[in-house]
């Protein structure tokens, strides 16, 4: 199982990466104990040298450890057809205990990641490198939860035998199981239908504001937050019934198939759009007085915010259409 092609990939990217971070999260450490830039040193002339070489180096690990989350379930759901039981990734990452808690920490990891870029494409814009602290602060805690991700999907991987027998996503996503996926499944439609959407309405009216007032910043990362989780339930709750056209399919990953035109894939990317811009607007605000960071800060909140909106509508504006052209009602 570990031969294949899809695996080898992942394991050895995965691998490049931690090295990457390690070798970041070294020079992080050195930052937060010798930055100084009133001195002119030839330390502190090597760690200003240094700092854009790590921060492309950097840029180009992260980006890949966001696509590795979609790689992942790529991966994941492709296997599913070797292990008896399985009918997509849902089943595939039950085989053993590292598939699901590697696939939470990926989810977390893409996030810091994606925020990461945009505070560090920030810092990248004020003379005075105003955020470097707090970006390498990130980063080193950003370095712990990708090394705890490697280890769990190396160990993962190794753990898969094709002989094993494991639960289709009917059985794991039951509206009666006593599970937290049985817990969101079962959720009502009639409570969470409205939720989804009133959400997505304050969200839209908090960013309008935000984009022409330049107020509510910590708000609207907030309430960005609190879509992307809304959503997701949402998501599991009702809003897979419709692209299955049945009331008790409520896999959130058979939507990933090529059966169902592989929209899971974009919808999920929108969700994690919309989350990671938003909640960079919260990171930046504790310095939007910054004096190198003032003249440019609140145009890239500004774009922040689009984009954030643009995603989480999309994402709306895909559901509705589901919802309005399915040959499927839920009733109420």
């Amino acid at each position: 199982m570990i031969q294949h092609p899809a695996i080898l990939a992942l394991m050895t990217a995965s691998l490049i990466v931690s090295g990457l971070l390690l070798y970041a999260g070294w020079f992080g450490i050195r930052i937060l104990k010798n930055w100084d830039l009133a001195s002119g040193s030839e330390l502190q002339l090597n760690l200003e040298r240094r700092t854009y070489l790590i921060a492309t180096i950097m840029s180009y690990a992260l980006l890949f450890q966001t696509i590795s989350l979609f790689l992942y379930l790529y991966t994941a759901d492709g296997l599913h057809i070797l292990f008896t039981g399985a009918m997509c990734a849902a089943g595939t990452l039950q085989v053993n205990s590292y598939g699901y808690p590697a696939l939470i920490l990926k989810l977390i990891n893409c996030l810091l990641a994606g925020c990461w870029l945009i505070v560090n494409h920030a810092d990248t814009r004020g003379y005075d490198y105003p955020l470097i602290k707090p970006k390498y602060l990130l980063l080193l805690g950003l370095v712990l939860l990708v090394l705890a991700e490697t280890v769990l999907q190396f160990n993962y991987f190794m753990h898969l035998k094709g002989d094993m027998i494991t639960s289709c996503c009917g059985s794991l996503f039951g509206s009666d199981k006593p599970s937290i996926a049985g817990e969101l499944a079962g959720l009502p439609y009639r409570i969470m239908r409205p939720l989804f959407f009133s959400t997505m309405a304050v969200l839209a009216c908090c960013g309008i504001r935000l984009y022409l007032k330049g107020t509510g910043g910590y708000l609207y990362a907030v309430l960005s937050a609190f879509a992307f989780v809304v959503s997701l339930a949402a998501l599991i709750s009702f809003i897979g019934l419709y692209y299955y056209e049945l009331p008790t399919h409520h896999c959130p990953f058979c939507i990933l198939q090529q059966e169902y035109g592989y929209i899971g894939y974009l919808l999920y990317a929108t969700l994690l759009g919309g989350m990671i811009s938003g909640s960079s607007i919260g990171l930046l605000m504790p310095f939007r007085r910054r004096p190198s960071l003032a003249p440019y800060l609140s145009r890239l909140q500004q774009r922040l915010v689009l984009l954030s909106l643009a995603c989480y509508l999309l994402f709306t504006a895909l559901v509705s259409y589901r919802m309005l052209t399915a040959n499927f009602r839920l009733g109420g």
